[in-house]
């Protein structure tokens, strides 16, 4: 297995964990920012005197790509360079995405087995980014934006139960309406949560390239007006 240092900084929880052959042995997190320009150099070079003080070589660092802010993802993504880069090992990125759906995966397995799950990042007013994975995983519709309406999400809401999570889904409750619809609530992405992600890319080779690795910020949603065909 692997020892790797986890970054995530997507949202306004800042957290930093190092998990050692598939089980996590340092974890912090900041869940009153956002902080990130203040805590998360502090957090890392807590987790890397931890391992150093157990003899632990790190292996990899991880870390959360988005979609997400731009300034939380700017400086998660430039710790975890500087890291991989000053230890010269592997930088992995993980979906932010992905991540949000581990704990739900791994606390609920009671889900049904046709069950979508719908990760949503807050973006403003009643618009999202927003992935839908299958229980394995498996992308059924990549992450795009949503302005989140009744329809947004129906023609996945008649054939299946749908498990909407994220700090973008609250405000989505009182308008998707549908017998199908089922919300998690308070589900955060965490650096801990990161490991099974992160292990899996590791063991498979799936790296980054240090040098060029930009993470997949979230875009403001520009609103356009159809264009009138009689207007010249």
């Amino acid at each position: 297995m692997s020892t790797i240092l986890h970054i995530e900084t997507s949202t306004n929880v800042c957290s930093v964990a190092v998990s050692q052959d598939g089980a996590c042995i340092f974890d912090k997190a900041d869940l009153d920012g956002p902080n990130h320009a203040t805590v998360c150099g502090p957090y890392v070079e807590e987790a890397l005197s931890f391992a150093e003080s157990h003899a632990i070589p790190l292996d990899a660092v991880a870390v959360s790509e988005g979609p997400g802010s731009y300034t939380g993802l700017r400086i998660g993504v430039s710790m975890a360079k500087g890291v991989a880069y000053g230890r010269q090992v592997p930088l992995i990125a993980v979906s932010t995405m992905e991540l949000l759906c581990v704990p739900v995966l791994l606390r609920h397995d009671d889900l049904p087995e046709d069950a979508l799950l719908v990760p949503m990042i807050d973006a403003r007013r009643m618009e999202v980014y927003a992935t839908i994975f299958d229980r394995a995983l498996r992308t059924i519709r990549s992450t795009q934006p949503d302005i989140v309406t009744a329809d947004t999400y129906l023609p996945w809401l008649e054939e299946h139960p749908v498990y909407f999570l994220g700090n973008g889904s609250t405000k989505c409750k009182e308008v998707i309406n549908h017998k199908n619809a089922h919300f998690i609530d308070n589900q955060q992405p965490l650096a801990k949560w990161i490991m099974p992600l992160a292990e899996r890319a590791f063991m498979q080779g799936k790296t980054a390239d240090v040098a060029y690795f930009e993470p997949f910020y979230l875009k403001d949603f520009v609103a356009t007006k159809a264009k009138n065909p009689l207007d010249n």
